[in-house]
């Protein structure tokens, strides 16, 4: 793995993901013996994917409607 001109390197997409860390994460570096480690210290921080998709449904159907298309009910039930 090379440094790049700006100090920055790439952490392997396996790695992110085991210890998930996603955009927004918080880590810091830590030298011990001659050696720099990197370390997880907080959850990725960022606008909550929940919030950001409230009120964007578009849909018009009621519940009956949805459970009929979903399971495949006729409306001969």
């Amino acid at each position: 793995m090379k440094v790049t001109t700006k100090g920055q390197v790439t952490i392997p997409k396996q790695l992110r993901e085991k210890y998930g860390i996603g955009p927004h994460s918080e880590v810091q570096f830590l030298e011990h013996q001659g050696r720099i480690y990197l370390e997880k210290t907080g959850r990725a921080e960022g606008p909550n994917p929940f919030e950001t998709a409230r009120g964007t449904a578009t849909l018009k159907m009621s519940t009956d409607e949805i459970l009929a298309l979903t399971r495949g009910w006729d409306d001969d039930r």
